[in-house]
């Protein structure tokens, strides 16, 4: 039972942490719409209701992947808080140029430092690897539907977010991706 709590808790962290961080952010001065938005947050939420939804583990959903081991619940654990780090690092190195949805800010700038120096998504990044981490706890298909659903909508949110960058740094940005990885970093 105490795996349940140190696969939760880090989770508890990153949503406090978001919630407190997004109060400090600069005036936003373009954002996506309502609907290009929504084809990744609806992913997004399917995602983490199949990896969070104990009621979700019906038919095929609910059955066991592998046989459960104290050393498969350890990289669970291992997986999630270094994946919640992860995001949270780079979160704070985002700092007030932060946003959930993809947008501009008052005199925004491209982030290039911390994690940043080495992947151009870090927050995606470390979120995959913490819902990997929590997939592999939960030990059911429902788990790797969830993070391949998470997976996919990120793919689909950082390749926007790419292309409004790159209309708004240009030349700066195209030497950023050259030295950076998407999801991955790149060293």
């Amino acid at each position: 039972m105490i795996w349940h709590y140190l696969i939760e808790g880090p989770w508890l962290v990153f949503c406090v942490y978001w919630a407190v961080g997004a109060l400090k952010t600069r005036r936003t001065v373009s954002t996506e719409s309502f609907v290009a938005r929504a084809r990744h947050l609806i992913l997004e939420i399917c995602g983490f209701v199949l990896l969070f939804g104990g009621f979700m583990d019906i038919g095929v959903l609910g059955e066991r992947v592998f046989h459960r081991t104290h050393a498969t619940l350890l990289t669970a654990v291992a997986l999630t808080w270094i994946g919640i780090a992860l995001a949270l690092w780079a979160r704070w190195h985002l700092g007030q140029y932060w946003s959930g949805r993809i947008t501009l800010k008052e005199d925004h700038k491209l982030i290039r430092t911390g994690p940043y120096a080495h992947f151009r998504h870090p927050i995606y990044s470390g979120i995959i690897l913490a819902a990997i981490g929590t997939a592999l706890a939960i030990d059911e298909w429902r788990g790797i539907a969830g993070v391949a659903i998470i997976v996919l909508a990120y793919l689909i949110k950082g390749t926007k977010e790419e292309s409004v960058l790159a209309a708004q740094f240009g030349e700066e940005f195209k030497e950023h991706r050259r030295h950076t990885g998407f999801l991955f970093p790149k060293f």
